[in-house]
């Protein structure tokens, strides 16, 4: 990757980085669960420091740099109060008439928008793939393997942890909830490639032409 040009953004980044970096102290401070905030934001962890080190020589598109951002809040408030005692959710709850806090759907929503275009992004700029059909699938398929090896990894901690995995599994007595975290998954996929797939490419052909790859 060329080093030639420098990235306007980095000031920007700089600072998203530093924000991440004091949610991520003040959850674990005022969390009720130190344990499950951890595995929580376990992914906020891994990749804040995998984003830092990489910048320079494999910058992303600043629209993936601000969902990245947003999906690390929304776990970080997740694991915070747990994804069944979220506030936020309860408000959802009473002015839907659910029976239950719907804040982890939208992690999982999440868990499908933000590593689509991600997926996305690294296949169309490596040239891995032909074709805006086949881009899209393999950006789902993606997403898909990750949903299910998440649900793979709460499955192995309610094994391990017994009773202490209840919150963690956050499912609230739903015996679907394996099932719809993976649908969810897949349909925040589906709508981040059908909305924003053309964003994206303008903003890869972008860095491109100021030289930042």
């Amino acid at each position: 990757m060329s080093l030639s040009a420098p990235d306007p953004r980095c000031p920007w980044l700089i600072v998203a980085a530093l924000a991440l970096v004091g949610g991520l102290v003040w959850t674990g401070l005022h969390t009720g669960d130190r344990g499950t905030w951890l595995m929580e934001v376990f992914p906020v962890l891994i990749v804040l420091p995998l984003l830092a080190a990489t910048q320079r020589r494999y910058p992303l598109t600043t629209l993936l740099y601000v969902l990245i951002f947003w999906h690390a809040v929304v776990l970080m408030v997740g694991g915070q109060y747990t994804y069944a005692r979220v506030p936020a959710g309860f408000w959802v709850e009473g002015w839907l008439g659910l029976h239950r806090n719907p804040y982890d759907k939208l992690g999982h929503f999440m868990q499908g928008f933000v590593p689509a275009l991600a997926a996305r992004e690294i296949l169309r700029r490596g040239a891995h793939v032909r074709g805006p059909k086949m881009l899209a699938f393999l950006a789902l398929c993606v997403v898909m393997t990750i949903s299910a090896t998440y649900e793979l990894i709460e499955w192995a901690a309610a094994v391990l942890l017994g009773q202490g995995a209840d919150e963690f599994l956050g499912t609230q007595g739903d015996v679907w909830d394996t099932q719809s975290d993976m649908a969810f998954a897949g349909l925040g996929a589906i709508v981040a490639l059908a909305l924003l797939s053309r964003v994206q490419n303008r903003q890869i052909r972008g860095l491109r032409e100021r030289g930042l790859i």
